[in-house]
């Protein structure tokens, strides 16, 4: 089995634990279901982003990493943010060139390691659903000084991955977030 398939199959068992026993959805550590995420893709754990659609305010916010929760949040009307247009398109989209596209830059300029803030120079970004509709958005990154520098292009193939878990995920914020 792949590692995907054992990282989709352990979320989903996650995910279906929390129905079964409600209140426990605080014993669960999306960090570290997000640190296992980029040891299946390859980048590092600052590099995986997800966050919640907030039906309430109209907005996206962090839940990972960590360093972002409180920073602030993304209205899903923006214009220039990739997360907002995922969330209000319902489609994933791969930005082999991130850097030169408009983008908002406010959360990407601040320390979230203990290492220097580097631009984001590629990314993935896909809708995370419940019964059919956008409750996150998980954004994985290459960050580097160069796009050259950042590793690998994202492919098709690591399009799949996250969207095969992005099932599980969407089970797993609905119970952790509760919207």
């Amino acid at each position: 089995m792949s590692t995907t398939l054992r990282l989709v199959s352990e979320m989903e068992r996650i995910a279906n634990a929390l129905g079964a026993e409600r209140g426990e959805a605080s014993q669960v550590s999306l960090s570290s279901v997000a640190e296992k995420i980029a040891k299946n893709l390859g980048v590092r754990n600052e590099e995986v982003a997800i966050l919640a659609v907030s039906k309430r305010w109209r907005h996206l916010h962090f839940l990972v990493p960590e360093a972002l929760k409180k920073v602030g949040f993304i209205p899903l009307s923006s214009n220039s943010a990739l997360a907002a247009r995922t969330a209000r398109d319902s489609r994933p989209e791969i930005e082999n060139n991130f850097a030169a596209a408009k983008h908002v830059t406010v959360f990407e300029g601040l320390k979230t390691t203990g290492g220097a803030v580097e631009p984001i120079q590629k990314m993935i970004s896909a809708p995370i659903l419940r019964d059919g509709t956008v409750i996150g958005v998980i954004q994985i990154s290459r960050k580097g000084a160069t796009v050259a520098g950042s590793g690998p292009d994202f492919t098709a193939a690591d399009l799949g991955k996250i969207l095969a878990l992005c099932k599980p995920l969407g089970k797993l914020l609905h119970h952790i977030a509760g919207e």
